[in-house]
């Protein structure tokens, strides 16, 4: 399978690229045991005297040294002759050993793939990544930094504040922006699935929107995750002030509050952003396990 080892911004220079010229598509197929990186990663190998040689990684070190070798070979072979079918592609198995000059132990298979421009289109369905989507409730100093953090990860975000004029103007590709009022309204027309932050700037806001998900999770089931930052003596506030609403007590322990890995305890936006990053990147892995990694 290929589509969620790159990402937006390189897939984009690689279909660029194909404009001048034939590339190699270097896919991970498949691997057993320890690997520097999983089924779909990938990377494009285009010629070597070409303005953009590679795009992308399959993890580095001595077995991507050598998928580049053999994609370049692959590349610079003679054409088939006229009316011969070219192959399509070709699968080239590789053992993390001394003779590759790593020690991971596991076996990697790759398969190189001579891609043109004229696959572009199919080429962007294949290779997007498939990405979660979060629900951001809030455009402060956090917003803004989290932000940030998640734009090269896999995640879709969806960006919701009440005020006027709070998102910037270079706001990450990709990232949708909406302006509710009231915040809360936002709520119902989340994608199922959403991952949802909420860090208004008022703990009004705070409180409606957690209720809001709480009851969309009540009659749907379909937001896996709802966080929001805060201390615990917030959220103790908060749990009353939500049981006063009608809401159990099961129906409250799916909150988490605070947010973030545990162990990291700098306040700073960068800091909490990449705290909370990490664990919607738990989040995204547990579900891609399913019930049976339990």
């Amino acid at each position: 399978m290929v589509g969620d080892g790159g990402d937006m911004t390189a897939l984009q220079r690689l279909l660029d690229g194909l404009a001048s010229g034939p590339a190699c598509l270097v896919a991970v197929e498949s691997i057993q045991g320890s690997a520097p990186r999983e089924p779909g990663a990938w990377m494009a190998v285009f010629g070597a005297g070409d303005a953009l040689p590679v795009i992308g990684t399959i993890g580095g070190g001595h077995l991507e040294w050598q998928s580049i070798a053999d994609a370049r070979e692959w590349l610079a072979a003679a054409p088939p002759a006229p009316g011969a079918d070219p192959p399509a592609s070709r699968l080239v198995r590789h053992a993390l050993g001394p003779s590759l000059g790593q020690c991971c132990g596991g076996v990697v298979q790759v398969r190189l793939e001579r891609i043109t421009a004229e696959q572009a289109p199919a080429l962007r369905e294949r290779l997007a990544p498939r990405r979660t989507p979060v629900a951001l409730f809030g455009g402060g100093h956090v917003g803004h930094a989290l932000a940030r953090v998640l734009a090269p990860l896999p995640f879709a975000l969806h960006w919701i504040d009440s005020r006027d004029g709070i998102f910037p103007a270079d706001a990450p590709a990709g990232a949708v922006c909406e302006h509710s009022e009231p915040v809360q309204g936002a709520v119902p027309t989340l994608a199922p699935g959403s991952l949802v932050l909420v860090m208004s700037f008022s703990h009004a806001e705070d409180l409606d929107v957690v209720a809001a998900c709480l009851q969309r999770r009540r009659t749907r089931g379909d937001l896996p995750f709802v966080g929001m930052i805060g201390s615990r003596t917030k959220w103790a506030t908060f749990r009353r002030r939500l049981a006063e609403r009608g809401f159990t007590e099961a129906e409250l322990a799916g909150v988490t509050c605070p947010i973030g890995v545990p162990g990291i305890t700098g306040k700073a936006p960068e800091v909490i952003a990449v705290a909370v990053a990490a664990q919607l990147l738990q989040q995204q892995q547990a579900a891609a396990a399913g019930p049976s990694a339990a």
